[in-house]
């Protein structure tokens, strides 16, 4: 029997409710979790962080068609945080962009599902992503783009805090705001946990994200929106607001938990990229079979 909510090939409807995009994510979740425990490696607190604003973007708010995946006129999507991969490649099965089954084939060699996302392989893709802080550039270049053709579709990007100390993020802010790019909207999954913790964790410490996140986009001429990234009403009316344009690009910044939806995951640096055993996976996916929702701290909370 295939999971409430499915059709006949494994994939989810295009235009659910709020419980069904609840429910969306949690099977996001539920297939990373698989996919990287059969793979024996991969990410998995980057995803599980990301997993309700993808099931939010591509269920709800992404103009596209699975079975054009190259339509001109879809709305783009990048991964800037693309170590994340898996999130993606679940909801894109999902989706109806490749089967559920091929998750099976995660990282393996010759899969089209590489641990980074790659344009020239995987349906749905529209940017190849993992070297961090990189993402946002090309979302400008298509942005730009649209505004040139006078096409009416949207680039997203979505970035993680950690990769925020990079450079080139900070240029194509500018660059963004300098056009009047109000077709482009970055959501930060703003987590708050490297891999490697905080500076005080030894010699494996690494600096602090970025602080006063919301201060210094705005300080580059963008509007920004901010919401709890696991409350799907938030998310839903947060992006509802991105999508009604003002002159300005928009950041929006996603307050989120690392591993969210897996208690012993929560927070926990070491799951950034640890695969799971047989032992772990089944705790895991009771719990998030035994979840209704999901809710992230107030922002600024102790995690």
């Amino acid at each position: 029997m295939r999971p409430a909510g499915r059709d006949a090939e494994g994939r989810v409807p295009a235009t659910p409710s709020i419980e069904e995009l609840r429910t969306i994510a949690r099977e996001i979740r539920r297939l990373v979790l698989t996919s990287v425990h059969h793979a024996g490696a991969g990410h998995l607190g980057g995803p599980l962080s990301a997993a309700d604003m993808l099931a939010a973007l591509y269920f709800h708010f992404l103009r596209l068609d699975p079975a054009r995946p190259d339509w001109p006129d879809r709305d783009h999507f990048i991964l800037s945080k693309g170590h994340s991969a898996i999130g993606l490649y679940a909801t894109l099965a999902l989706r109806g962009y490749v089967p559920v089954d091929e998750l099976r084939t995660f990282d393996a060699i010759g899969s089209r599902l590489q641990g980074h996302p790659d344009m020239t392989a995987t349906p749905g893709v529209d940017m190849s992503t993992g070297s961090l802080g990189q993402g946002l550039s090309p979302g400008v270049g298509m942005a730009i783009g649209a505004k040139l053709k006078g096409a009416s579709f949207r680039t997203w990007v979505m970035l993680g805090d950690g990769e925020m100390q990079e450079g080139q993020v900070w240029e194509a802010l500018e660059v963004a705001a300098r056009y009047r790019l109000d077709n482009l909207i970055a959501v930060i999954d703003h987590n708050r946990l490297p891999q490697y913790t905080w500076p005080d964790f030894g010699q494996r410490g690494r600096e602090f994200p970025v602080q006063n996140l919301a201060g210094k986009c705005a300080a580059f001429g963008w509007r920004v929106l901010a919401c709890d990234g696991h409350d799907m009403d938030a998310i839903v009316r947060t992006f509802d607001g991105a999508t009604r344009p003002d002159g300005r690009p928009t950041a929006v910044i996603a307050h989120t938990v690392k591993g969210k939806g897996v208690s012993f995951m929560e927070g926990a640096f070491a799951w950034h990229a640890k695969p799971l055993d047989d032992e772990a996976l089944t705790r895991a996916l009771e719990e998030i079979d035994a979840q209704t929702g999901l809710s992230a701290p107030p922002a600024g909370a102790s995690r």
